[in-house]
């Protein structure tokens, strides 16, 4: 697991290691009861405080992508799997409804825009 810290940034490095841990589960990159990697291993090799890393799982398990066991670590919660179901769902509606909207413009009916769709479904 690679993360990327930008001191430069106005995003507090807490939210940038715990937007990138998000974005890695919701791509599937790390998968459900999967370890994160210790505290104070990923401070050390982000060369940053232990509490900042502390403070970016504790917002990772506050919204349910995580879980903590005392003594054990940081693990991918599997709460999350219907939690990116949702998520995944919602872009898909976005990016058809702007195709709606351009194929309403475009005149294409409903029917071939089904058809194309199914077409690009059956694709892969």
């Amino acid at each position: 697991m690679e993360i990327f810290i930008n001191n430069h940034a106005s995003v507090p490095i807490y939210e940038q290691i715990s937007s990138q841990i998000k974005a890695l589960i919701m791509s599937g990159e790390l998968k459900a009861g999967e370890a994160l990697p210790s505290i104070r291993g990923l401070a050390k090799s982000l060369h940053i405080s232990v509490l900042t890393v502390q403070k970016a799982y504790d917002t990772l398990q506050s919204d349910g992508f995580i879980e903590t066991t005392a003594g054990k670590g940081c693990f991918v919660s599997a709460q999350n799997q219907d939690f990116y179901l949702e998520e995944q769902q919602k872009r898909i509606e976005e990016h058809l409804t702007e195709a709606i909207e351009i194929a309403k413009v475009s005149g294409i009916k409903l029917e071939q825009l089904q058809s194309l769709l199914s077409l690009l479904y059956e694709e892969d």
